[in-house]
């Protein structure tokens, strides 16, 4: 498409493998790493938790949605959680996010790469009380008769993310095109390093959107 031809593809061969390439070269064994693994799944639970009446598993007869059909879906949305939301970006597939308050606070800073298996997959760095952390989270879409079924991977249970017809109890529903993260990245930024202060490390600087110094992930 022409009017993206200076920005970041929306997908390659290179793009399409580069999360599990990335995970395996992360795959340490180690407990450091396992921990690591659970500190950010906490951060990233709070996302695609359905109702329990919506646990559904997608028939044989639904399809992967397309990087086309992913990118359309998320797109410069905002994805609303419980304590917090992430932010798809359209610009250089820029994603963001922030969560928790206090001790629990995070955020976020790296790219989302959507794939034409249905994968859409956020690889970020996580900047937390503890460090910063990188990580690749990826969800798996389906598409049948209008309704999408998504699950976390590799183990989350499916279930309708969105009706065919668009409920308000939907999780799509939580899809906004309001920025719910840019402004709140400082204060996040702020807790982090208080929590850090006490055992005398040294938080790196968080990104801002508008800073000139932005830089965006290799």
């Amino acid at each position: 498409m022409n009017r993206t031809t200076n920005r970041t593809p929306l997908f390659l061969g290179t793009e399409v493998t580069t999360p599990s390439s990335k995970v395996k070269r992360r795959k340490a064994g180690t407990a450091g790493s396992f921990r690591r693994f659970l500190i950010i799944s906490c951060c990233l639970s709070v996302a695609g938790i359905a109702h329990a009446d919506e646990i559904a598993a997608p028939s044989p007869q639904a399809r992967p949605m397309t990087a086309v059909e992913l990118y359309m879906l998320y797109r410069d949305k905002s994805w609303a959680w419980s304590e917090g939301a992430g932010r798809f970006d359209d610009l250089s597939r820029r994603f963001t996010a922030r969560t928790g308050t206090g001790s629990t606070a995070a955020s976020a800073q790296g790219r989302w790469i959507v794939t034409d298996d249905g994968r859409m997959c956020i690889d970020a760095q996580w900047h937390m009380a503890s460090g910063v952390h990188a990580n690749i989270t990826c969800f798996d879409h389906r598409l049948e008769r209008g309704t999408i079924y998504q699950r976390k991977e590799p183990t989350g249970a499916w279930y309708i993310f969105k009706h065919a017809v668009s409920a308000q109890k939907d999780e799509f529903a939580k899809l906004t095109t309001q920025n719910l993260v840019s402004s709140d990245l400082a204060t996040a930024s702020a807790q982090i390093k208080d929590q850090k202060q006490p055992a005398g490390h040294t938080l790196p600087t968080l990104l801002v959107k508008g800073n000139d110094n932005d830089r965006q992930p290799n």
